[in-house]
């Protein structure tokens, strides 16, 4: 199940609402005294929707990720209970959970490579559990931040299953921090406010992944799958630029969709992205792409190592290598993480100490264009496949331009324009100038602006859902890692 699923929209969410204001009046009803009701219910409520949620596609694995719960549960008091013993224990836990992570994501992946170097090993057909690597890592991060007395022990086993298997941000992410939840998963409330926000999030999530990835996957599948074999280099370029776009709104749609599911429960996540295609450097555009992973590597791998105070270009390299793999076992990523990595750590001693003295415009288009090459790598798995890209993408191809390559622009206009708009911080001008015309509190400006929120809204579902109808290219992108 996808939030951008007609099924989702109109039967899942529908009827966990219900369930959770039923949970809601049970939680009002239990409480006794002053202060806020408790969540007991409703957080019940959450966790067997979230665990429906997830074996709504992976009926079997959902049961990895429960015993994975209870493992890091026990591990978790095991920590806080260990005295001497402590550091074993966080070390076995993480271990254990590398050692899952590492079986159903990366063994066949090392197989091959053995049988590729000769070795005679039998190759294992493991399917990869949706979301491993996203629940994986929270897992981790909730062991390491235990240790280091940055967040509390959960004894509640429930409690921790809830933090670990909430549905908004469960198959892809952000890999939400727990003591960024701890103390609203006990205690939290929810205001009017909070609900209109968190809904219009949603919205403008949705109208990402449907209205805008969706048509551009198409013209990816157009040039990169289906055209492949008879690309010019226009062709080439456009299929890649449509990819730039495609992952861009279709990852940064599901955060923007978990967060403001989240929003509506009372949970406030950080976000996960800050407009990374209006980066001045690639380390300026790793700080904005995918923050989550980019701070979980930055706390438990690169700080650890030793960060910026030694070995800092290998250190550097390691988190690269890392996050290539992270993101899939194939070589394709291995490779796209090196490259990113090589580029943050030459640009350390070479681009940031003379920034402020470049234009602009020659940052900003040798950050888009060593961007848009790393996405050609992320893209194809296959190497041959990915030679005929680069050829084309060079100006090494049969035509320079052809009518197919032409059509995709002028026919998709309003598409890319839109995404160039749209990848620029729209809702943060939109934001501020709303809050300097609401300062004065007029009844009237607040009633324009409540009208507007709303006609956005209605036009951002009604398009998105006429969209849904009968579509075949709706799974998101990061599912998959």
């Amino acid at each position: 199940m996808v939030f951008s699923d007609l099924f989702f929209l109109f039967v899942f969410i529908p009827a966990f609402f219900v369930c959770y204001m039923i949970g809601a009046g049970i939680d009002k009803m239990a409480h006794s005294g002053d202060g806020p009701a408790g969540n007991a219910a409703k957080n019940m409520v959450l966790v067997i929707f979230s665990l429906v949620f997830y074996a709504w596609g992976e009926p079997v694995y959902v049961f990895l990720m429960v015993a994975s719960v209870l493992l890091n549960y026990a591990f978790g008091l095991a920590i806080v209970r260990g005295g001497g013993r402590s550091k074993a224990a966080l070390a076995i836990g993480v271990g254990c959970n590398l050692l899952i992570l590492g079986t159903f994501k990366y063994l066949g992946f090392f197989a091959r490579t053995l049988c590729g170097l000769g070795a005679e090993v039998a190759v294992p057909s493991i399917a990869l559990p949706i979301g491993i690597s996203f629940y994986t890592f929270q897992a981790i991060s909730y062991l390491v931040d235990v240790y280091r007395r940055e967040s509390p022990v959960q004894r509640k086993f429930t409690d921790l299953l809830l933090y670990i298997s909430m549905f908004p941000q469960l198959i892809a992410g952000p890999i939400v921090r727990y003591g960024t939840v701890a103390a609203e998963i006990g205690r939290r409330r929810v205001t009017a406010e909070d609900f209109a926000d968190g809904f219009f999030r949603f919205l403008i999530g949705l109208g990402k992944k449907v209205i805008i990835a969706n048509q551009m996957s198409e013209i990816v599948d157009q040039f990169l799958v289906g055209g492949i074999g008879q690309l010019s280099t226009s062709g080439a370029w456009i299929g890649i630029l449509a990819f730039t776009f495609q992952i861009y709104f279709d990852f940064s749609g599901y955060s923007d969709m978990a967060i403001g599911m989240a929003r509506c429960l009372g949970f406030h996540f950080k976000e996960n992205f800050d407009h990374p295609y209006c980066c001045s450097s690639i380390t300026d555009f790793w700080r904005r792409w995918h923050i989550s992973l980019g701070s979980f590597f930055r706390d438990y791998v690169y700080i650890p190592m030793g960060g910026n105070r030694r070995h800092q270009a290998l250190n550097i390299l390691v988190v690269w290598l890392l996050t290539g793999l992270w993101h899939g076992a194939s070589w394709n990523f291995v490779i796209w993480g090196l490259y990113f990595g090589i580029i943050v750590a030459i640009e350390k001693y070479t681009l940031l100490r003379v920034k402020d003295r470049i234009p602009a415009v020659f940052l900003h288009t040798y950050s888009l264009l060593a961007v848009v090459v790393g996405w050609g790598i992320f893209y194809f798995e296959d190497f041959g496949s990915m030679l005929v890209f680069f050829n084309a993408f060079v100006g090494n191809a049969a035509t320079l331009t052809d009518f197919v390559s032409q059509s995709a622009l002028a026919d998709n206009c309003w598409l890319w324009v839109a995404a160039v708009v749209f990848s620029m911080p729209v809702r943060q001008w939109v934001t501020d100038a709303t809050g300097r015309m609401l300062s004065s509190c007029d009844g009237v400006r607040k009633g324009i602006f409540l009208m507007s929120r709303l006609a956005v809204s209605v036009a951002l579902l009604v398009l998105s859902v006429a969209l849904l109808v009968g579509a075949t290219n709706n799974a998101f992108i990061y599912t998959r890692f």
